[in-house]
């Protein structure tokens, strides 16, 4: 009698039943997936840079994993109400989310949020991270950060340093700036940098921080804005006479924008270690790293392990900071 006779099917279909009842539902679906076209939820508005390296990133993931990856851009809170869809969304590896980690390790800090960051949420991959660069305007006649700090020395308050926002990476760099420091500057928060940089140009204030992008690159080459520091793990390949502010004798400051992709946080290990090895691959290849470091942010990649590792180890920072300076959110 042939294998394949229709007794020996009948016969063997309890047996496969009783395997198929005996192992867990999640670990078949984990089997099949992806099945389906995955969503990558973006904490930010559509066209900035942060949006277009989502993109670029969900078209390398679509056709490593064979299956549609479609972004959604769900913006503001400082990233809080993207991070929440996320952490809201259905643990099955379907729903993942790309942001800061301010939503994790900034955010908390300055009130409460509808997700916990340490169990709603679960690091899958760093992508990114954005330098911080801290420069000069025409209102500031000084030719480096030594002299910036001389003169709020002289004048305290006579300073005025700009930033995207209360509670934002560049107003802990300033914090962290005075601190160190112990000089006096006047903080002039904006609701985003589109006006602050305007203002910049036209000398509004002393100093702006803001992320190295290509909206700042071109007022950087034309002179119109003077870098002075940067926060950045190492000097970055687009200003490379520019100190950090590590170098500079204040590695407290000496932050930056670090980016990454997240998942719901009962999502099952297999998914979110698929995940990480496919983001990994993707930030190898030679046009992602293009489209990167054109826009003068630098690929990280690694463990999903050592991400959370660097979130908490910022969180902590963060707290103390914010603390300390009485900072409060908007």
């Amino acid at each position: 009698m042939s294998l394949t006779s229709p007794r020996r099917r009948l016969l063997a279909l309890p047996v496969l039943a009783l395997c198929a009842a005996a192992l867990p539902s999640f670990s078949i679906a984990q089997a099949a997936w992806p099945a389906r076209p995955i969503r990558i939820v973006v904490a930010y508005p559509p066209g900035g840079l942060s949006d277009n390296i989502a993109r670029a990133l969900a078209d390398k993931l679509a056709v490593q994993l064979g299956t549609p990856v479609v972004v959604e851009n769900r913006a503001g809170a400082g990233g809080s109400i993207g991070m929440d869809v996320v952490a809201k969304a259905a643990p099955d590896g379907y729903t993942i989310g790309f942001s800061s980690i301010s939503p994790l390790a900034l955010n908390p800090h300055l009130g409460k949020l509808p997700y916990d960051p340490a169990r709603d949420i679960a690091p899958v991959a760093s992508v990114m991270y954005s330098p911080v660069v801290l420069l000069a305007t025409s209102a500031f006649e000084g030719k480096d950060f030594k002299d910036l700090l001389a003169a709020a020395k002289a004048r305290p308050g006579s300073i005025r340093w700009s930033t995207s926002g209360l509670a934002t990476v560049g107003h802990i760099v300033l914090e962290q700036v005075q601190n160190g420091a112990k000089v006096e500057i006047t903080h002039i928060p904006y609701k985003g940098g589109g006006q602050q940089l305007t203002d910049a140009l036209s000398g509004q204030f002393e100093v702006i921080t803001t992320n190295l992008s290509g909206a700042v690159m071109p007022h950087i080459q034309s002179g119109k804005l003077r870098p002075l520091a940067l926060g950045a793990p190492a000097r970055v390949e687009a200003l490379p006479q520019v100190p950090t502010f590590a170098e500079l004798g204040f590695a407290p400051a000496n932050l930056s924008s670090l980016f990454g992709v997240f998942a719901p946080g009962k999502t099952p290990e297999a998914v979110l270690a698929r995940l990480n090895t496919e983001i990994n691959l993707a930030l190898k290849t030679p046009e992602l790293r293009k489209r990167l470091l054109g826009a003068d942010n630098v690929p990280t990649g690694g463990s999903a392990a050592e991400f959370g590792r660097q979130i908490a180890q910022e969180s902590d920072n963060n707290a103390r900071i914010i603390k300390a300076a009485q900072i409060k959110g908007d």
